[in-house]
């Protein structure tokens, strides 16, 4: 039958990328390495040294994956292919639906592992912490903070990334001012640091009674989650730990204790707050983990010699400064200004839908259009 002819025409055109992906991988040399150090954690002595374990252990974890997803990859091929062979042999047409399914799937996960191998910075493959500050426009900028907290959950949902809530501000009437979120997930940080920067809406607010057209601003920090392994010097002196009632829902506990925490770091004013744990102690030393991933960030990207030569600041949360709009009003698009990408379902963006603005920022990159952290 002609369309699974088409699918099966689609699919073997496909593996000459899929042949390209396997050298990008470098799966031969991927292999040798992963017998070396296997033979290495094996050593007597091995755990003697526990920051080198740990790197091991962890490159180790990351080669295993690499090899893991190629091959789970080639499975998909194979079993669209088998099966639209099948289809196109005995003319069933009730396997159609579920072989062009099969090949939609693989194409999608062919496209993010070539991706993925563009993300070869020192902390692309970590998880990601998103921290959202309404700007420009009160408690329409509030609303459209908790809009785009919950674009970047559907988002995490649709890659079966982790996502979980840190802490979190509520608006005056309706939404967010601010709020942060961890996502856990291979790559998080390598395909969600294009996102940072200011997000602009522009749409007829729900909160005017005279139905006019608004625009607000929202920024977006991204930084990497870093583990305790990662030596930076912060001096006790220059910390200040608030201690303050959680905000939200979370139980009784929650609300009647003051166990949320805030850490400022006073030469920067930089400052990291949690308060989705149950106890002071957990909140206060997620809060440190995100104070570091924050100093970090910005010393790799202001190509900061040390972290003390850090000034604290920032672009202002209006307009100008906006990497990103969401036009509802009067027409529907999204564009991202610095790649000229764009998309007119607006409502399938909110639903998690970036990965055409992730792919096109990553792309931009790897030929040289674009700087780190645009």
């Amino acid at each position: 039958m002609i369309q699974f002819e088409e699918i099966l025409l689609r699919l073997e055109g496909l593996r000459p990328r899929l042949t390209e992906l396997r050298e990008a991988l470098a799966l031969e040399d991927a292999a040798r390495e992963i017998e070396s150090l296997d033979k290495k954690s094996g050593e007597a002595g091995f755990w003697d040294d526990m920051q080198e374990s740990q790197r091991v252990l962890r490159r180790l974890s990351s080669l295993r994956n690499r090899a893991s997803s190629f091959e789970n990859l080639t499975g998909k091929l194979d079993e669209a292919l088998t099966l639209a062979e099948m289809g196109d042999e005995e003319d069933d047409i009730s396997l159609l639906d579920e072989v062009k399914a099969l090949a939609d799937d693989f194409e999608s996960e062919l496209e993010t592992q070539i991706l993925a191998t563009l993300l070869t910075g020192e902390y692309d493959s970590r998880n990601a912490i998103l921290t959202f500050h309404a700007g420009a426009g009160g408690t329409e900028a509030q609303d459209w903070v908790e809009m785009l907290f919950r674009m970047y959950n559907k988002w995490s949902d649709r890659h079966k990334f982790k996502a979980t809530t840190l802490d979190f501000l509520d608006g005056d009437e309706a939404g967010l001012k601010s709020v942060s979120m961890m996502v856990e997930g291979a790559n998080a940080f390598g395909f969600l640091r294009c996102e940072a920067g200011v997000h602009r809406l522009v749409r007829i607010s729900p909160f005017d009674s005279s139905g006019r057209r608004h625009t607000s601003f929202a920024s977006l920090e991204v930084m990497p989650e870093i583990s305790d392994e990662v030596e930076i010097d912060i001096r006790p002196d220059d910390l200040r730990v608030d201690t303050y009632r959680s905000s939200g829902a979370g139980g009784q506990h929650v609300n009647t204790t003051d166990s949320a925490v805030r850490i400022t770091h006073i030469p920067t004013g930089v400052v990291a707050a949690c308060q989705s744990e149950r106890s002071q102690f957990q909140n206060r030393d997620t809060a440190m983990k995100m104070l570091k991933s924050k100093l970090i960030e910005i010393k790799e990207r202001e190509h900061l010699e040390r972290i003390e030569d850090i000034k604290g600041e920032q672009k202002d949360i209006a307009w100008g400064s906006q990497i990103r709009s969401y036009v509802f009003m009067p027409y529907t698009m999204v564009k991202d200004h610095r790649t000229g990408y764009e998309a007119g379902n607006i409502s399938a963006v909110m639903d998690g839908d970036l990965d055409g603005f992730i792919n096109a920022y990553l792309k931009a990159q790897s030929i040289g259009k674009l700087g780190a952290y645009d």
